[in-house]
């Protein structure tokens, strides 16, 4: 019996389809995968440091960090994570991730208009499970 290409690509997709309605594969499936946890910052750069200066998730976490400027334009980078997002003077921005690897993290801003911007630092800790 020979099949034509369409043919095959419906009894595929149609086996697929049962094998992932089973009950089964779904109870293997859930009890695998946790929902990840959410957790959600906001930090405020003004006079060249950010508060909080220290962000403490666990290893695979959803982050989102929310970054506000009260005075002049910083930006906030994750070197380990290559993350970098401009903050606009008095504007905001959010960065998102998934912390998954556990460490100790800087986080900075990369601007070089102003040489104070070598002082707006922080830490990102990323607990292992």
């Amino acid at each position: 019996m020979k099949l034509s290409r369409r043919a095959l690509g419906l009894l595929l997709i149609g086996t697929g389809a049962c094998l992932l309605a089973s009950p089964a594969v779904v109870r293997l499936f859930a009890q695998d995968q946790a929902p990840p946890n959410r957790r959600e910052f906001t930090v405020t750069a003004k006079d060249f440091h950010f508060t909080p200066s220290r962000l403490e998730v666990t290893q695979d976490d959803l982050v989102k960090v929310t970054v506000r400027s009260q005075d002049v334009a910083y930006s906030l980078t994750i070197d380990e994570y290559r993350l970098s997002k401009r903050v606009p003077a008095g504007g905001e921005t959010i960065i998102e991730f998934r912390a998954d690897r556990a460490g100790n993290f800087p986080f900075y801003s990369n601007l070089t208009s102003d040489a104070r911007h070598n002082q707006t630092r922080g830490e990102l800790v990323v607990r292992s499970h």
